[in-house]
Parts: C-alpha cells; structure tokens; sequence
C-alpha cells in the first residue's frame, strides 16, 4: 500500500475529503517524528512502538573490496508492534 491508497482508505473509513485525511495522516507521522527526534517514545496502544535506538560504532568490509571500514554509531528509529497487531497479521 502506497501514501495515495492510505489517503483513500482513510477518507473512505471517515468520510473526511481526500485533502482532509492528508492534512490528518501528515499530523499524525510529523507528531510522531518530533517525538522520535526529542528522544521520547511514541506509543499507540494495540498497533506499536516508535523508539530510538542508538547503534554501537562497528568494524565493516567494503564488500566490493573486502576492505575493512570503520561504521559510526549512530541513532535509528525502530518499530515494536503490538500484541493487538500481532495477533491481526498471524
């Protein structure tokens, strides 16, 4: 499923416009980022987690090469789903 496809579901299952239900799934996702980017946790009970997980600096090989590099640590957005999603996609 695409953004264009989520938009019509969503407008079909609320009877808002096509320009409304875009204007409310950019809400939601940019509210969640901020909270990802300020470090927080997002939760929404019975779909999932948002969380930030930081990545330990590692040794790497360039597979081209097999040349050893040095991968930085980094911070990555991750997702846990819920049990109530879990269970809906068995």
């Amino acid at each position: 499923m695409n953004k264009s496809e989520l938009l019509d579901l969503v407008a079909e299952k609320t009877g808002m416009s096509k320009k409304d239900s875009d204007q409310a799934v950019k809400a939601v996702l940019e509210s969640i980022t901020d909270g990802l980017v300020r470090g927080d946790k997002v939760q929404l009970v019975g779909f999932g987690t948002f969380e930030v997980r930081n990545r330990k600096a590692r040794e790497g090989r360039n597979p081209a090469t097999g040349e050893k590099i040095k991968i930085n640590a980094l911070r990555c957005p991750a997702f846990k789903p819920g049990k109530a999603l879990k269970e809906k996609v068995k």
